[in-house]
């Protein structure tokens, strides 16, 4: 098994082999930026890791791996939209560079793009695969709506909130590392295991992702500190902070999380102070 970061580098050779930008440049420019700001890569080294644990197929694996994290890219440029995030890997969101129309065809041609680089693997794998993803794909919109319905929803519970990351986070995780088990000659066994794996990681990476959004230092998050309390998101500690707030302190925090000022600083500290 290849470590991690040789894992990211060879699939960073791949990515950088291709071409995004073609004409109309104003279409694809967009993707190009996203795709060229950087990033952990998690979901595509784990595709390649899932299918180094069992028999590697570099080639198919690549192309299922880019094919994540073109869809993946491409649910963060439209999120960044809807939650009027003005930074992503700490440079501007596409939607704040190049303006909302082209943000948002541009997000469509990624999502076509991921399924035109999954429709490279070997055909005795397709089927399987193009099902897991295309399943994955619905259940990550499923989980980005309930994010915002959860907005200007006051009675949002833990279990409803780990539901919602579990479709809108963590379940590409488990199904980056599915695939590359299922292109790896896994056992059906095996590849939910890893599935189950990816889902359970992909809740602890969302937790961690609240925290940081809350009280993470904005260089390293690379994101807004205070993004999630200003567009009132239901996260883990805002729930546990109402659950546990009592009095005045509740009172305050309530009225906090139905408002939306323009300038939302004293907003964002006074609910990270409770």
């Amino acid at each position: 098994m290849q470590s991690y970061q040789d894992l990211r580098q060879i699939f960073l050779n791949y990515l950088n082999a291709q071409t995004f930008v073609h004409p109309p440049q104003n279409l694809y420019e967009p993707f190009e930026y996203i795709m060229q700001l950087g990033g952990k890569r998690i979901r595509p080294v784990l595709c390649l890791m899932g299918n180094q644990l069992f028999e590697p197929n570099e080639k198919d694996a690549l192309n299922a791996a880019l094919a994540v994290e073109i869809f993946h890219n491409f649910s963060l440029v439209h999120d960044d939209f809807m939650d009027e995030a003005p930074l992503r890997r700490n440079h501007p969101t596409v939607h704040t560079k190049y303006g909302v129309n082209s943000t948002i065809l541009s997000g469509d041609i990624m999502f076509a793009k991921s399924y035109e680089y999954l429709s490279k693997i070997a055909p005795n794998y397709l089927p399987t695969v193009l099902s897991l993803f295309t399943k994955t794909a619905i259940e990550v919109c499923e989980g980005q709506q309930m994010d915002m319905d959860f907005e200007i929803q006051n009675d949002v519970g833990i279990d409803a909130y780990l539901k919602m990351i579990e479709l809108k986070t963590s379940v590409l995780l488990a199904t980056s590392l599915k695939i590359g088990a299922i292109l790896g000659n896994a056992s059906d066994t095996d590849a939910q295991h890893l599935y189950q794996f990816g889902k359970n990681i992909g809740i602890a990476f969302q937790l961690q992702d609240d925290y940081l959004d809350t009280y993470g230092n904005k260089d390293n998050f690379g994101k807004k500190v205070g993004g999630d309390i200003a567009q009132n998101k239901k996260t883990f500690l805002m729930l546990t902070a109402l659950e546990k707030a009592e009095g005045d302190v509740l009172k305050e925090l309530n009225q906090l999380v139905n408002s939306k000022p323009k300038d939302d600083q004293e907003k964002i500290q006074r609910v990270t102070s409770i």
